[in-house]
């Protein structure tokens, strides 16, 4: 080890009883309004964003413009025959906060489709990555690639009108999102399927379009446009939201920003969870060598893991405090169309039986299942067996809420976010330790 690497060891080993001693002893100590607990851990429940696009209650969930996720199924028009609502009424309803006519709808497609053609060099990027480069580097750096063509850099170089802003901002969200279903297919066919790629169709909409170039027959259609509205945007807090807005309050452009986001959604804490839960309900198929879920088997399995220390992925939040609304739409999903797949059995009887062991040993504020307990099981069962491909779909979807989000903060001409910080040694003062 070098001289730098053991010194910088020591300081480590130095500090760290001294911030565990603020956390422990000193949590509900004031620095400012807020307790040391929340500036040393995370800023956890710091209200100090603002945004109209979502809000996250406690007790209905996430809701867009205002409404639930039932009321925003219910509103927004849909496809004839079909369950999920179009991802273009979506986009405009999160902009707007009004619900559009299948009019209005229509427009927006055929805007989506004049803007989805993705440039050559995007692909050409792509296929130079290296094989085994992870797909949300490839998703990342195809946003990035694409910065060349941002209408905002170019506005802001001829010269800077705050009050304007938005527009070219607004023209650049629309650009990516436009292109986003062609690209992460494409990434998902190129890398997965030997680069059996499949055509974008320009005469069918988001969501249409991103199944029929995923190879996969409907209702995939549907899951589709459920998926990416389910896990749009959830608050400005989350890290690939909070990511997004930080990096455009630089008056950085859409591309910039939203790659920077999407990085941070790939971090195993916020866009990995539906992967893991998939991969833990695999694991538990495996030790209950695939019998017939019960209540008693899957009751006892429960009780077996969390007495050694383990926790049930995929339930509990840290603000809900019922069952997650994007659990249980997904829940109906399965219920209509895969009612007998094995892995959803188990994710159904888990629903049944983990919240009231949770609640009996303590375990959990809210015991309920949350959105990652279902999202990889609908994935499995329509052939998306690569793990990694489902973070894509998730920053598929969380461009859509991200997106709108800095279209608005352009807007509203929110400024440079530049947070105060602290040293240690002057919180150490502030807790009367010094």
């Amino acid at each position: 080890m070098s001289t730098l690497k053991k010194l910088l060891l020591q300081k480590i080993e130095e500090h760290r009883p001294r911030t565990t001693r603020l956390l422990k002893e000193f949590t509900d100590v004031k620095v400012g309004e807020v307790t040391m607990e929340q500036l040393i851990g995370g800023m956890r429940d710091i209200k100090s964003l603002v945004t109209d696009i979502s809000y996250l209650d406690p007790q209905e969930g996430i809701r867009f413009r205002g409404k639930t996720i039932p009321e925003t199924m219910d509103a927004l028009p849909k496809p004839a025959g079909k369950d999920y609502p179009y991802v273009e009424a979506f986009w405009f309803f999160l902009l707007t906060g009004e619900i559009p006519t299948m009019e209005q709808t229509n427009e927006v497609i055929a805007d989506f489709q004049a803007r989805s053609k993705v440039p050559q060099y995007v692909f050409d990027i792509l296929k130079a990555m290296p094989a085994d480069s992870h797909p949300m580097v490839m998703l990342s750096t195809a946003i990035l690639a694409m910065q060349r063509e941002s209408k905002f850099a170019k506005w802001y170089e001829e010269g800077f009108k705050k009050l304007d802003a938005w527009d070219t901002m607004y023209e650049d969200s629309t650009d990516i999102l436009a292109k986003l279903p062609e690209i992460s297919a494409f990434i998902y066919r190129y890398k997965y399927k030997g680069n059996a790629i499949i055509a974008a169709d320009s005469k069918m909409d988001f969501g249409s379009n991103f199944a029929h170039m995923m190879g996969i027959a409907a209702p995939y259609d549907d899951v589709a446009r459920m998926y990416f509205i389910l896990h749009s945007d959830h608050e400005s807090g989350n890290v690939s939201a909070h990511t997004t807005h930080l990096v455009a309050s630089a008056l950085s452009d859409a591309y910039y920003s939203l790659s920077a986001g999407l990085n941070g959604l790939a971090g195993p804490l916020h866009g990995l969870a539906n992967q893991e839960v998939l991969r833990w309900l695999q694991d538990v198929m495996d030790k209950l060598q695939g019998q017939e879920p019960t209540e008693e088997l899957m009751g006892k399995f429960v009780r077996e893991t969390l007495d050694g220390g383990q926790v049930i992925p995929g339930f509990g939040h840290a603000v809900l405090r019922k069952t997650d609304p994007r659990y249980q739409s997904q829940r109906d999903f399965c219920v209509k169309h895969l009612p007998n797949d094995k892995i959803f059995k188990y994710v159904d009887m888990l629903f049944k039986v983990v919240p009231p062991i949770l609640l009996e040993k303590g375990k959990a504020k809210n015991p309920w299942p949350n959105v990652d307990a279902q999202s990889g099981v609908i994935q499995w069962f329509y052939g998306i067996t690569e793990y990694d491909f489902y973070t894509v779909m998730f920053g598929v979807g969380r461009a859509i809420g991200v997106l709108a989000n800095i279209t608005w903060d352009r807007a509203l001409g929110y400024p440079l976010e530049r947070p105060k910080s602290l040293t240690t040694d002057m919180l150490e003062k502030i807790a009367g330790i010094k």
